[in-house]
């Protein structure tokens, strides 16, 4: 394969995120971007995708925003519920939202323009930046490996219970927690199925790039990601300001009755169901280092343009950060998986081929919070959905949005 023709094609399908419009009946995200709109016929496949979001809302079964855009212009822009019920905000352009897990990518997009300037090199180990680690550990494990979550360790359970009061507890919490990491099986190797460290070894990475910036993990995204890409409505907000910031998303968690809490609200009550229990996001002050964030839907399209233009990464260092390094099982989410389908592992991102075409994404879940965003370089879309309140179907909308983008394609 020509690499470099590679590399071309890829920020030409980038390269039409140059700005984007608004298109939509209801509440449409009016301001989200500005630009032109691309519009649809009544029988598209997006216009399908919009009425299905449109009973879910109707049905109390989805509370966020989505926004579609494809090569400069907004296909699908809109808004449903509210963003604080307490004070009837809804959602709409400018309402940041949790990421939770989808936020993960920024730290390898952060500890890759440190590669990219010469500051550290994915082969280095953890001793070469950090202290306090075991000696195989130390020794052992790679830049690389924290980064592709092949670092073969596990790390203790994390306090669900445990309610933050400032950004220094939070810091300190997690560098002690990920330096109690022990190491299970050879890193790199493909036994990875009985490690469970992949929080810790983000973490880790998070913590070799305030090592090497002499800035906290946060400051260092704030201003080399966020402040690059124009994400003027994103930051690592703390819990004081989630709870009087009015354009910042509140998370309506579920109770084991059936009943929806405002989680922010309400710090003693957790979540029941079996993959998030015992927690509730809004304990966290600040999300951990190299997690997390809030971000507005338009800033996450902005963020995918500037992946593609240089504006974060050289050209090539952007080919590194989306390279599949681990073959995976594919995520159908609801769809057919079809003859030369396949998944894999990517720095801080799962990557996929789908009828024919690549795509990069993430998503992220806790208690009253559900994010997806995805990247099609080749044919230049880009997609979020984010949610402030359980009970929305995440991947079936995400599997809907699938359908209507390659529908289009």
């Amino acid at each position: 394969m020509d690499h470099n023709a590679f590399g071309r094609r890829r920020l030409l399908g980038w390269g039409g995120l140059a700005a984007a419009g608004v298109l939509a009946a209801g509440t449409p995200l009016v301001g989200a971007l500005p630009g032109r709109a691309a519009p649809a016929p009544t029988d598209d496949p997006i216009r399908a995708y919009e009425k299905y979001l449109a009973k879910l809302a109707a049905d109390g079964k989805f509370s966020g925003v989505v926004l579609l855009v494809h090569r400069g212009g907004t296909v699908l822009s809109r808004g449903y519920g509210m963003a604080d019920r307490e004070k009837k905000i809804p959602n709409g352009a400018h309402t940041a939202f949790t990421l939770s897990s989808a936020g993960k990518p920024f730290h390898a997009v952060a500890i890759m323009r440190l590669a990219q300037e010469g500051k550290v090199r994915l082969y280095d180990t953890l001793g070469t930046h950090l202290t306090g680690y075991a000696k195989d550990i130390s020794e052992q494990v790679t830049i690389h490996h924290l980064l592709t979550a092949s670092a073969g360790i596990n790390a203790p359970e994390l306090d669900n219970e445990r309610v933050f009061r400032s950004r220094e507890e939070v810091h300190t919490y997690y560098a002690q927690w990920s330096r109690q990491a022990k190491l299970v099986v050879p890193p790199g190797s493909g036994d990875q199925g009985h490690t469970d460290g992949a929080g810790a070894g983000i973490t880790m990475v998070a913590l070799i790039i305030e090592a090497v910036t002499g800035k906290t993990y946060w400051d260092y995204v704030q201003e080399s990601i966020f402040g690059r890409c124009g994400m003027t409505g994103s930051g690592f907000f703390t819990r004081p300001r989630w709870l009087t910031d009015e354009r910042i998303a509140h998370p309506y968690m579920a109770l084991a009755d059936g009943s929806q809490v405002d989680a922010i609200r309400n710090l003693d009550k957790s979540s029941p169901v079996s993959y998030m229990l015992g927690k509730n996001p809004g304990r966290a002050f600040i999300d951990a280092p190299g997690d997390g964030g809030f971000v507005t839907a338009p800033d996450l399209v902005r963020f995918a343009r500037a992946l593609g233009d240089g504006t974060l990464l050289d050209p090539p260092w952007a080919d590194v950060l989306t390279a599949p390094n681990t073959p995976h099982a594919p995520q159908t989410q609801g769809l057919q998986a079809a003859p030369g389908d396949a998944s894999f592992g990517a720095y801080g991102m799962p990557v996929k081929i789908t009828s024919g075409q690549w795509q990069w994404s993430r998503g992220g879940a806790n208690p009253g919070v559900g994010a997806a965003w995805t990247i099609y370089p080749d044919s230049g879309w880009v997609s979020v959905i984010l949610a402030n309140s359980d009970g929305a179907p995440l991947q079936e909308i995400a599997a809907r949005e699938e359908q209507a983008v390659l529908g289009r394609s």
